[in-house]
């Protein structure tokens, strides 16, 4: 019986050291830098590297521009109240009076005394 129970439990060791070698087979092509997992995870990092770098001067070019925007909205309100002071104070002025029209709209020249001796 003992010698049933010595076969069982070697067979269940070369199971067992066979299992975790297959194991640490999978888990090196698992952490592989070059085709498996790691690699990928490696080029995710750079990326996420690469995307956080370019979120930070898109968050600076978008604060300039901010600035840009808020400070040539605060010139247009000025021009804006400039023109309505001076829409304002046009209408102070009196009405202006009525031109006269000449009749005809050609102009015509003074005859030359050259002209009037004939």
């Amino acid at each position: 019986m003992t010698f049933i129970a010595d076969i069982l439990l070697v067979a269940g060791a070369m199971a067992a050291a066979l299992y975790c070698f297959v194991l640490s087979r999978r888990l090196r092509k698992f952490t592989d830098l070059e085709n498996g997992i790691g690699g990928a995870i490696a080029v995710l990092s750079a990326q996420v590297d690469d995307l956080s770098i370019a979120l930070r001067r898109a968050e600076k070019s978008t604060a300039a521009s901010a600035d840009g925007l808020a400070s040539q909205s605060q010139s247009a309100e000025a021009a804006a109240k400039r023109l309505e002071l001076l829409m304002a104070s046009l209408h102070d002025l009196p009405e202006p009076k009525e031109i006269e029209t000449p009749i005809d709209p050609f102009f015509v020249r003074k005859a030359s005394m050259s002209e009037k001796v004939r």
